[in-house]
């Protein structure tokens, strides 16, 4: 993932948003958010982007014996979100691969960039965890909705 410094990241870039608001359980004791919560932030936009796309997640998903795993995750922390902050994060995929699935995620409170997060899935068997192909509809979906080839 580019840094923040490298690669200006707009609101615009990303057709899809999810609001929630920064609770007491997720804030350190100087009221902000403590780091590991943002992983949730993240899983729960990704989620809210599947309902997006009109997709039952995770029952569509592992049809046919298949299941996403999380690969990767790569943060950065630009500013701090702080307790009752309503943040908006951002989702796109930006890549599918042939077994993978990367999102680029950011989040913003009001106009300030706050966090950066790269999300990359692998589809694999659901027994043996070996990489399968990612299923046709599911490519269809993302280019559909994006409204453009994510990278290949």
């Amino acid at each position: 993932m580019a840094s923040h410094a490298e690669v200006p990241v707009l609101r615009s870039d990303f057709r899809f948003e999810h609001s929630l608001r920064v609770r007491w359980a997720e804030v350190d004791r100087q009221d902000i958010v403590f780091n590991g919560h943002y992983l949730t932030y993240a899983d729960v936009a990704i989620s809210e982007y599947f309902r997006a796309l009109e997709v039952a997640y995770p029952a569509d998903l592992t049809r046919g014996g298949g299941d996403f795993f999380t690969a990767k995750n790569t943060l950065e922390y630009l500013a701090p979100a702080r307790l009752d902050d309503i943040l908006e994060i951002g989702v796109r995929t930006t890549r599918l691969g042939r077994s993978s699935l990367t999102f680029s995620l950011a989040i913003w409170h009001q106009t300030e960039l706050l966090t950066l997060i790269e999300v990359i899935y692998v589809h694999a068997d659901s027994v043996s965890r070996s990489s399968r192909a990612l299923p046709d509809w599911l490519r269809e979906k993302v280019r559909a909705y994006e409204r453009c080839a994510p990278e290949e």
